[in-house]
């Protein structure tokens, strides 16, 4: 049989599949009509309809994905995932904060003991680092005397000892206040959320808790 006569058959033996059943058309890539009782291996990979008896779609099925369009929908996939997941993890955080905070002033008091807390630990280092600087010029004094002899190894000790103890005091300095900066950012970012999620206002006043210290310089 020629293959030129097989759509022809094909839409011949279509109204008799009808009355059958359900039956199966698409259009082949040279946009040729093909349909059968069940889904012909020229629609495979195409998109095609399926019919009833009286010839009404009772679906239409698309073609398959190409490996391009796959790979886009994995990603598009991914993505509604991870958004997904970072509104489960928002709602976590903002229920926490409503939970932690009944009003504005409650995070306005936390923030300043917060920095308080690091004010002291401040002031604490840099009382160590001024005497250790003041050790460190008595024995640099000390030294002096020693310039054209050998220094004892006592007073050497001492002076790596002090010169250790006065970077470690400097380094907890820098590090105290890049904590009551990183202090600050938090809290201002908490109250900013606190005040979406309640539509308060803030007072603009920070409570200073009781018995708190002065704030370091």
């Amino acid at each position: 049989m020629s293959k030129r006569l097989l759509p022809l058959l094909a839409l011949l033996l279509a109204p008799l599949a009808a009355a059958m059943g359900e039956f199966y058309c698409c259009q082949d890539a040279n946009g040729q009509s093909i349909c059968g009782d069940t889904l012909p291996e020229r629609c495979r990979g195409h998109a095609y309809r399926i019919l009833d008896r009286n010839g009404n779609i009772i679906k239409e099925i698309a073609p398959p994905l190409t490996p391009e369009q796959k790979a886009e929908q994995a990603m598009e996939a991914r993505r509604r995932k991870l958004e997904e997941a970072a509104a489960r993890e928002q709602r976590r955080l903002d229920n926490a904060l409503l939970d932690t905070y009944a009003t504005p002033q409650d995070i306005d008091f936390a923030q300043q003991k917060a920095e308080n807390d690091v004010d002291l630990a401040i002031r604490n280092a840099q009382e160590v680092l001024a005497e250790a600087q003041d050790k460190r010029q008595k024995l640099a004094e000390e030294a002096e005397f020693y310039q054209k002899k050998s220094m004892p190894s006592e007073l050497q000790n001492d002076l790596r000892a002090t010169d250790h103890e006065i970077k470690v005091q400097q380094e907890l300095i820098a590090v105290k206040k890049r904590e009551k900066a990183a202090i600050r950012a938090k809290y201002e970012a908490d109250r900013k959320r606190y005040l979406e999620l309640t539509g308060r206002r803030s007072t603009g006043a920070t409570i200073t808790p009781p018995n708190s210290s002065a704030t370091a310089r």
